[in-house]
């Protein structure tokens, strides 16, 4: 197990980094409201950060997502790169291929996936979908969206389809939500019958990845804040159960991170993967709802104040906390996947 980036995914962590820090700014953030920023994703694509994904893996994925939030930039990349390019890449026909992967690393197309599955989808013998998804992330902003059918089999929906209809719903994170109701959308069909195990477990460890990022931006607010806010002639770090809170939080956060880049790494090792992304999700979920609550207590009365930037965070991490599945609910799936191997 090697949890080393090489050298290619430590340069496209290294430039993202620079594009969040310089774009997604405090300012830029409030101003696009519950937007994408269109600026910052050209950016993104211009320089081949959409693109190097396909390269770097789902490991190099993780590494990238966790600089995005980090910056909690308002980007359809988390979703394009889990549902778009790598499903495409590791599933898709080479026809598929071929056409899909130059748009959407160019950012000409952008993908997300009405994930998880909830049986909400039926196909038609004509390979034609209806149902309804009442929340899909950034769908306002995707070209195409990965559906799953009540066999979870994957299916690749256009938004501009025939009986395709998005509508903007609100959620936690602006992340540009939106409902999908398809009424006899044509699809075409992406992968074979495992598909979609394998990209909801890449999706809950990219997900993760992004998770220990918003944690990481959470906790380096709260640091910051504490230590030149003073209290009684001392800074707030400097007490007893400051420096205790703000050690669970970096304990819970390198958590997040080393259990995301050991199923993202098993996943580019060609491993089974499933178990270990379910952890990462876990953590997720449990341990970034306690961070991002640390982060805004430990900001005293100016985390209460909804335009301070650490607010962001807390918004970000409650969403990815339920996200694909819940504490509870992935505890739950992971013990019945454990029980499963031990009968076999």
């Amino acid at each position: 197990m090697d949890f080393h980036p090489t050298e290619e995914q430590a340069e496209a962590a290294s430039l993202a980094a620079r594009i969040f820090r310089d774009l997604a700014t405090h300012e830029r953030l409030t101003g696009a409201g519950d937007a994408s920023d269109a600026e910052l994703w050209k950016a993104l694509t211009s320089a081949g950060l959409t693109a190097a994904v396909e390269e770097v893996g789902l490991l190099g994925l993780v590494l990238l997502l966790e600089e995005q939030g980090r910056a909690t930039a308002q980007v359809p990349y988390a979703a394009t790169c889990a549902y778009g390019i790598l499903p495409v890449a590791a599933h898709g026909s080479p026809e598929q291929r071929a056409r899909l992967l130059p748009a959407l690393g160019s950012g000409e197309a952008v993908a997300t996936g009405a994930f998880p599955a909830r049986r909400a989808f039926t196909v038609g013998p004509d390979g034609r979908l209806t149902g309804t998804a009442p929340a899909v992330p950034w769908l306002r902003d995707a070209t195409h969206v990965l559906v799953p059918d009540r066999d979870r089999a994957l299916w690749l929906v256009r938004t501009d389809a025939p009986g395709a209809v998005t509508r903007p719903v609100e959620t936690t994170a602006p992340w540009s939500a939106g409902r999908l109701t398809l009424t006899g959308a044509p699809a075409e069909r992406l992968g074979g019958p495992d598909a979609y195990e394998a990209v909801l477990a890449c999706a809950r460890t990219a997900f993760a990845g992004l998770q220990a990022g918003v944690c990481a931006g959470s906790l380096a607010r709260a640091v910051e804040y504490t230590s030149t806010r003073e209290q009684f002639g001392r800074p707030l770090s400097t007490n007893q159960g400051v420096m205790l809170r703000a050690a669970d939080a970096y304990m819970d956060t390198e958590a997040i991170r080393v259990t995301a880049y050991e199923a993202a790494w098993r996943v580019d090792e060609g491993l089974p993967a499933r178990e270990h992304a379910l952890t990462a999700a876990w953590w997720a979920s449990e341990a970034g709802k306690r961070v991002v609550h640390a982060g805004q207590h430990l900001h005293g009365g100016m985390g209460a104040d909804l335009d301070h930037p650490v607010h962001r965070h807390f918004l970000w991490g409650r969403q990815l906390d339920a996200y694909l599945g819940c504490g509870s609910e992935l505890l739950a799936e992971l013990g019945a996947l454990i029980s499963e191997g031990e009968n076999a």
